[in-house]
């Protein structure tokens, strides 16, 4: 149905996903804190989804996602890129409690 190419990035997108909730395991706001290790290393995963979205050629595929997680993540990935120590913190937060597992459970329901 879908390329395997395609289904890799969205199996990528859950791996990077399960990474960012491994971090925040310590708490969100610590894990967002620490400007030396685990905050760069959110911020690197999160990009790292984005560009995978950009990266899937099937639009039937893209249209089995929330609109505004793909339009999200690719806006999150362009601040993060552009303007590092200007990234809203508490945005970035809400991303990882309240978008994130909502992501995470429609890659789930997608690769099913």
């Amino acid at each position: 149905m879908y390329s395997r190419d395609d289904l890799d990035r969205v199996k990528l997108i859950l791996v990077k996903i399960d990474y960012i909730l491994e971090i925040s395991t310590i708490g969100i706001v610590k894990a967002l804190d620490d400007e030396k290790m685990t905050r760069p290393a959110i911020m690197m995963h999160l990009t790292s989804i984005a560009e995978q979205f950009s990266k899937i050629k099937d639009q039937e595929l893209l249209k089995k996602f929330d609109d505004e997680d793909v339009k999200g993540a690719i806006n999150t990935r362009n601040f993060i890129a552009h303007d590092y120590e200007g990234v809203n913190l508490p945005i970035i937060e809400f991303i990882i409690r309240d978008r994130l597992p909502v992501l995470k459970h429609e890659i789930i329901i997608i690769l099913q």
